[in-house]
């Protein structure tokens, strides 16, 4: 078990992000914490990032992925759940999984065109952006695109 904590496939630690309040205080009421957020008068569920990197290094190294992953999320303010990546050959791509509290991260990599398309997906108080320059300087990234999509607006 040890050995797949450290690879990133499962966690040992249990997390705090789904905790319940007390609403009011009366019969003992308890809520759901919401992760909704609110910027420029529009609430919606979260930030959804699609990060290209390109002239990007040791793409095809699963453990620094799965660090730069983690760091990326624990610069956004997220709390990691567990993690899944894959290797698909000694110097081939490897895609991979943080699952999160607040949703996810997500990578695949093409080392051979310097290439990773990261998928990051965060709700409540968490700043995907502040991801970015830690992936970046990671994979020593020249270029890197973002795309932003705000998830689940109501208003």
């Amino acid at each position: 078990m040890n050995a797949l904590a450290r690879l990133g496939m499962v966690s040992d630690l249990p997390s705090d992000a789904q905790t319940t309040c007390n609403a009011d205080g009366r019969n003992g009421q308890e809520a759901q914490k919401d992760y909704f957020i609110e910027r420029d008068g529009v609430r919606f569920a979260g930030m959804h990032l699609l990060v290209d990197l390109w002239e990007a290094e040791r793409l095809d190294d699963p453990e620094l992925v799965d660090a730069a992953l983690r760091a990326g999320a624990e610069a956004s303010g997220a709390t990691i759940l567990h993690g899944h990546f894959h290797h698909f050959s000694p110097n081939g791509g490897v895609s991979g999984v943080l699952v999160l509290a607040e949703s996810h991260i997500s990578i695949h990599t093409w080392p051979e065109r310097g290439y990773a398309a990261i998928d990051i997906f965060m709700c409540g108080a968490c700043d995907p952006n502040l991801a970015l320059p830690v992936l970046r300087e990671a994979f020593g990234a020249g270029r890197i695109e973002v795309s932003e999509q705000r998830r689940g607006v109501i208003g």
